[in-house]
């Protein structure tokens, strides 16, 4: 049976880790739960739900500090009281990802083709490692440990290499107006309109193609020149205005089709629309200037999935397993950069106690 163990601070999560033996999972809000490899056996596990609330909000640097616990979307109300928010809109956040979640799955929204991930939204953290030591990287206290940019590294390390306690983030003003045009067009056309739209100089937020044949650009402008975007944006690509959320419909396809599995899919988009082609994908939401997709493809097709992905220099990651003890690979092919990955991983957290298995078949 597993130990729970609840802190509500830095300090007690320390005191958690040095009092624990054995293997530990980092649990979050639990909205990413499947995501990756599956989870081997642990004696713990952390839940850093407890480690919640802003610790300190500068409107005028436009930065937060956050525990790592916080949901966003807790913390995106907060900040609206200001004026601002984090520009991140993964589908996950209206579920209550925290923040640490967050960051440790890479995961990212629409937005990502302006403001990117929050790996580039993140300016500091500080990370609890499995042997004690607390580090903090960034933000506003600049020191890098051994030469390691943590706030970096943690990104996408699902728990592995330390537990993110605090978080440093960089905000944007909220924008005044958002519009978004819809067009109704198979991939191919919706491709080509892109790449009319970014050699444009109407530099949308969002663009992004759905399987149910829906190519959606979003701007984010002021009240008066709103209009006049929308107007100069269907004139490029056709569509029309949306006078309803529409992307309400791209958070539902990221959960993808029921008894299916789940990748999230990053490739150069330019390679994106041929390779969604060659997959055996069900949903799509393909983001056409990020070159990322969540797609959903047949519980046998996983490996071919990963394997496709590979084959044009991109990565894959398992999001969702529809059927329960399903032997499907969490990753494609090790990457070339592995044998710096484990000695990353050798450095932070020696004998592998925090997360064990995310990260196989690789054998971090």
């Amino acid at each position: 049976m597993r130990t729970a163990l609840k802190p509500t601070s830095p300090a007690e999560a320390r005191e958690a880790i040095l009092d624990t033996a054995g293997p530990v999972a980092i649990v979050g809000a639990g909205t990413a739960a499947d995501w990756a490899g599956r989870l081997g056996p642990v004696a713990s596990e952390l839940h850093t739900t407890g480690l919640r609330g802003v610790i300190t909000h500068n409107p005028g640097d436009m930065t937060v500090s956050v525990r790592a616990g916080t949901p966003l979307r807790e913390l995106q109300s907060e900040l609206a009281e200001h004026g601002q928010h984090v520009s991140f809109d993964a589908a996950r956040v209206g579920e209550g990802a925290t923040v640490g979640g967050l960051v440790a799955t890479a995961d990212a929204g629409p937005s990502a083709l302006v403001h990117g991930s929050l790996r580039d939204l993140v300016i500091g953290t500080t990370t609890l490692l499995s042997d004690g030591s607390m580090v903090r990287s960034g933000g506003h206290v600049i020191k890098n440990v051994a030469g390691f940019d943590v706030s970096k590294l943690v990104h996408g390390s699902y728990g592995t290499l330390g537990v993110l306690c605090e978080v440093v983030l960089r905000l944007h003003p909220i924008p005044a107006a958002v519009g978004t045009v819809v067009v109704e067009c198979p991939l191919a056309e919706a491709a080509r309109l892109a790449g009319t739209l970014f050699e444009s100089q109407l530099e949308p937020t969002a663009v992004e193609w759905l399987s149910s044949g829906r190519l959606l650009v979003r701007i984010d402008s002021t009240d008066e020149a709103l209009p006049t975007r929308l107007d100069r944006l269907t004139a490029l690509v056709g569509g029309t205005v949306a006078d309803a959320d529409p992307w309400a419909e791209h958070a539902e396809l990221t959960r993808g089709r029921s008894g299916e599995a789940v990748l999230r899919i990053g490739v150069r988009p330019s390679l994106l629309p041929g390779l969604l082609d060659r997959l055996p994908v069900g949903t799509v939401t393909a983001g056409l200037g990020t070159g990322v997709a969540t797609v959903s493809v047949p519980v046998g097709s996983v490996g071919e999935a990963h394997e496709a992905v590979h084959a044009v220099g991109g990565t894959s990651v398992l999001r969702t397993r529809p059927v329960s003890g399903l032997d499907a690979p969490a990753w494609g092919p090790p990457p070339s950069a592995v044998a710096v990955l484990r000695a990353v991983t050798q450095q932070f957290d020696p004998d592998r106690r925090l997360g064990p298995g995310r990260f196989d078949p690789w054998e971090i």
